[in-house]
């Protein structure tokens, strides 16, 4: 191993794997592992164990089970790094490690955050953490009306079309009132309300897709474009090897933030001044309408991150 490697190795990185009831804890500079109840006492306890020297504290986001323990290590002023469940897994596939257990987890976490050198981002606030959950029910909400339109399209008995019906406006119902909610939050805060009004001004960017973007991509304005598109799997990755080229392609990323960006690419194609010119010559160099939307998605984003990132609104080019 390179002295480098070495060094990576013997950082003081440390990973955690959580579980409804346990914190299994594992400090890669020298191998020490422990175990922690994942309560208020438990935070106490690792926190006091850890120290002040951690170089990062890696752990992958378990729903309700990580964010009273985030909060507290943030706190207390940890470097935390949250990493995906499939990323962290892709690593222990590359390096060999199939065995699964939560001290193994817990290592295998510290040695990834060491050796990729992770970067250290702020955890979201809690004001987020309630956007995130209300984000979360409006889409199963979506999922549910989805499912009702197709059922009434093959309901026959009356009771059962009218059983339907009102399930849609229920449904209907929810969405509004989680959309108030959503709003209410926002406006609360005056960081988010900011910035949802600088991505309202972009034509194409409904409130619905503002809000999108503020839940799911809260890094808006602290990356460049290159970060901002490889973030939402907008990028496009290269392939080649030797003579051969083959078709760059999107990937990986927040699947959520495209989902959002859709619709907004679609409408910015027709009334977006600049992007609708953009897309028109796209068309025109015969890119397929598909790759063009998806282009148009990338400076959709890329330009929210910049007018988020300077604080200014939307403004046409002038002729």
């Amino acid at each position: 191993m390179t002295s480098k490697g070495t060094e990576k190795m013997n950082s003081s990185t440390i990973g955690i794997d959580l579980s409804k009831d346990m914190l299994d804890v594992y400090r890669l500079s020298d191998g020490a592992a422990r175990r922690f109840t994942n309560d208020k006492a438990g935070y106490k306890a690792l926190i006091k164990w850890i120290g002040g020297q951690a170089t990062r504290v890696v752990f992958e986001p378990t729903g309700p089970y990580h964010r009273a323990f985030e909060q507290a290590l943030a706190k207390a002023g940890l470097p935390l790094v949250k990493v995906n469940p499939r990323q962290a897994r892709r690593f222990a596939e590359a390096t060999g490690k199939l065995a699964k257990t939560d001290r193994l987890d817990a290592a295998l976490l510290a040695r990834m955050g060491a050796l990729l050198e992770l970067d250290v981002r702020p955890i979201h606030s809690n004001i987020l953490a309630e956007l995130k959950e209300l984000r979360i029910a409006r889409e199963a909400l979506i999922k549910d009306r989805t499912a009702a339109k197709n059922r009434a399209k093959i309901r026959t008995l009356p009771l059962l079309k009218q059983q339907n019906a009102q399930r849609l406006d229920e449904i209907k119902l929810q969405i509004a009132a989680i959309d108030a909610a959503i709003l209410t939050l926002i406006k609360t805060d005056a960081q988010s309300a900011e910035r949802f009004r600088i991505l309202t001004s972009i034509p194409g960017l409904s409130r619905i897709t503002a809000c999108a973007l503020l839940i799911e991509m809260p890094e808006l304005g602290t990356l460049d474009a290159r970060q901002a598109a490889s973030l939402a799997g907008l990028a496009p990755v290269t392939r080649q090897s030797g003579r051969w080229t083959g078709r760059a392609f999107i990937r990986g990323g927040r699947a959520s933030v495209r989902r959002a960006l859709y619709m907004p690419a679609l409408v910015a194609a027709r009334f977006n001044p600049d992007l609708k010119t953009n897309y028109a010559k796209l068309i025109a160099a015969g890119k397929p309408a598909k790759l063009a939307l998806t282009a148009l998605m990338r400076k959709l984003l890329v330009l929210a991150n910049a007018l988020i990132k300077s604080q200014r609104t939307w403004t046409p080019k002038l002729a």
